[in-house]
């Protein structure tokens, strides 16, 4: 077991003049299950196959343990990694693909047999360890690519996006198993996904990048209460957070008949954040037109317009943006009715319109 360090780690493609990482900073703990999570293009991959080796780094240095590997190859580097292919071999049977990389490595013949009969038995494989990968389901397909990472006993686990190829229910069960998996073994573990919501319930700490820079590192909840800028705001969390940007007058903005205090630095306009269940129903305040309800059952998340003119959205190119309120299941709103909402002061977040920074 080791942590992880990047300093100041960057890299820049041939012909491009961006990094795709720009002086990565990032420490991850030993034992932890640290979470690399950004929209397409973040350097999210890229970060995580610098730490690999399969990537050049043009600039800084990357720790495993006490020990630099920046130059190391990576079968050097005593790390295993989960892709997001599972690369099975076809005409192996699962414990020979479990035990392929231990017998290149020329672990005698008992050993290699029990560290992967130990790795069916954590994930629940020993029926099928003399079937061919074209027997198995996805999901069974991706535990096997676990458990020929887990019998190298390595010092970090590297998972590139390894749920994506996965059905929307399967990945539910699978990303479960993969966390419990992890806190059972206590191995170091950097984990890439592009779903929000799996980093949000899978990781101990959650980095979020944008454009290849982090943007906040922090723990679900603490991203969540507490996002250090807009762009963390609206990507994190499920429906988003609704963005606005408002004009300021007095110290006030106004979100129509809804009044939110700002500081005197906040200039003409600022954006306001405020989640779907920060809003409730009220005889005044904010007015939204109705535009499409969606029940769920349990839960009913009303999406609409501001009925205010005067009020933004925050993305100005979000032009199919809507407000998203969570509301009382048994009695949501028609489409066409406009429902005037207010929002207690510690549901408001504010940032500046100027550079997106948190402001309260």
């Amino acid at each position: 077991m080791a942590s992880v360090v990047f300093k100041d780690a960057s890299r820049i493609y041939p012909g491009t003049t961006a990094p795709a990482v720009d002086k990565l900073n990032l420490t991850v703990n030993d034992g932890e299950f640290l979470v690399l999570v950004g929209p397409s293009g973040c350097g999210k991959s890229t970060s995580l196959r610098m730490l690999a080796g399969l990537e050049e780094i043009d600039n800084g240095a990357i720790y495993i343990g006490d020990r630099e590997v920046t130059n190391v190859a990576p079968k050097d580097r005593d790390i295993a990694m989960v892709f997001q292919s599972y690369a099975l071999y076809p005409h192996m049977t699962v414990a020979e693909n479990m035990g392929f990389a231990l017998k290149i490595a020329g672990v005698a013949k008992e050993e290699r047999e029990r560290r992967v009969l130990d790795a069916a038995k954590l994930l629940d494989l020993e029926p099928y360890l003399e079937r061919k990968p074209k027997a198995l389901s996805g999901g069974q397909r991706q535990r096997v690519a676990m458990g020929r990472a887990i019998v190298r006993e390595p010092q970090v686990f590297l998972m590139d996006e390894p749920l994506s190829n996965l059905d929307a229910k399967l990945r539910v069960a699978t990303r479960t198993q993969i966390a419990a998996l992890q806190r059972r073994l206590g191995i170091t573990t950097v984990y890439v996904t592009h779903d929000q919501v799996e980093a949000m319930t899978m990781g101990d700490r959650v980095a979020v990048l944008k454009d290849g820079l982090l943007q906040q590192v922090d723990t679900p909840r603490n991203l969540y209460d507490n996002p250090a800028n807009a762009f963390v705001a609206g990507f994190i969390g499920s429906p988003a957070m609704n963005l606005l940007t408002v004009p300021v007058s007095g110290g006030k903005a106004k979100l129509g008949n809804l009044d939110v205090d700002v500081p005197s630095s906040a200039g003409a306009s600022v954006t306001v954040g405020i989640r779907p269940e920060g809003f409730t129903s009220s005889s005044k305040g904010f007015d939204v037109v109705v535009e499409v309800v969606e029940e769920l059952g349990a839960d009913a998340f009303v999406y609409g317009k501001p009925a205010d003119p005067s009020v933004k959205f925050a993305n100005a190119s979000d032009e199919g943006a809507q407000i998203i309120l969570r509301w009382d299941p048994k009695n949501p709103p028609k489409p066409g009715q406009t429902v005037t909402v207010t929002a207690k002061a510690e549901a408001v977040h504010l940032f500046s319109t100027a550079d997106g920074k948190r402001i309260k």
